[in-house]
């Protein structure tokens, strides 16, 4: 029997009686989600946190007090939140990015990019990649070295930067992906077969978010499949965490194998007994907190 550990357990006795996603209006979804607020964690104290707007999509900046003493040439990581494209704001994913600014002594910028079914593929990605072409292009005032610009998300959001890290390879330094969704056109995985029920990540949430964000959009297509895409070689050094209890745990572990085959550089850490999404559930799930410190250590040890 596979081990699991006590805070999931909680997790998942917590959220055994919820409604199913498609039986309710995204806004209601929504709405119930901002009601497990105390879920996410505490949140920790940096020097700044403000809102703002990169090429017309709204962000939230922050900015721990090592970066707040460093005004010129330093690096950024750029997060895109998860909630299966339809989920989760700047808001559910603050406590997590507040935590990785913290650990990694750096500038973050949180995406608040537009949500499916209201606006499907490719929305949030144009978002999200405009974003990081407007911080590549220094567009923020906030002292960013284009060079040392790292993106990731979780998720959905994992989804979105692993895109991005394709079609940016030679501009980002570093790609942080926690248990991103690398194939929305098969459900067909040892892992899909094993956790489709009982493990929060339902096949059901997962075909209701799958055909939110796809709507009538070829689901084989590389910017919403990147676990697809042949062409793996120069890529940014990845930071991989994923949950044992996944169903998205088996295509993650194929593209990082895959990435390292192609001779990029790897760090691949598996939180054992853990359901997706633990990260963003740090006030339930402690591993989730050890998480976003691990991926603030591995951008500080990377950028700075």
């Amino acid at each position: 029997m596979n081990y699991l550990h006590p805070d999931a357990q909680i997790f998942l006795d917590s959220t055994r009686d919820a409604p199913q996603l498609d039986t309710q209006t995204p806004g209601k979804n929504r709405q119930d989600q901002l009601q497990a607020s105390s879920s996410w964690g505490t949140k920790t104290e940096l020097a700044s946190v403000f809102d703002s707007t990169v090429r017309g999509v709204n962000v939230r900046v922050y900015i721990p007090e090592a970066a707040e003493k460093t005004a010129e040439d330093q690096p950024a990581f750029i997060y895109f939140h998860g909630g299966g494209w339809v989920l989760g704001d700047v808001d559910v994913s603050d406590p997590a990015v507040r935590d990785i600014a913290a650990a990694s002594e750096m500038v973050c910028i949180s995406v608040d990019y537009r949500r499916a079914p209201e606006h499907p593929f490719p929305a949030a990605l144009d978002d999200c990649l405009a974003v990081v072409d407007g911080v590549l292009a220094g567009e923020t005032m906030l002292g960013i070295e284009p060079k040392r610009i790292a993106i990731g998300g979780d998720s959905a959001g994992g989804n979105i930067a692993a895109v991005i890290a394709q079609e940016r390879r030679e501009q980002i330094a570093h790609q942080v992906l926690v248990y991103p969704v690398m194939d929305l056109s098969s459900l067909d995985t040892p892992s899909h077969q094993k956790y489709e029920d009982g493990y929060y990540l339902t096949r059901r949430r997962l075909e209701y978010f799958y055909d939110a964000y796809a709507g009538g959009a070829d689901r084989s297509n590389v910017r919403m499949s990147p676990g697809l895409n042949p062409d793996l070689a120069g890529l940014p050094p990845a930071t991989v965490i994923t949950a044992e209890h996944d169903p998205v745990v088996s295509e993650v572990s194929s593209y990082a194998r895959r990435m390292l085959e192609a001779g990029n550089t790897v760090n691949a850490v598996q939180f054992n007994g853990q359901v997706h999404p633990f990260v963003q559930v740090g006030g339930v799930i402690r591993d989730g907190k050890v998480a976003r410190r691990v991926i603030g250590t591995e951008l500080k040890a990377a950028l700075r």
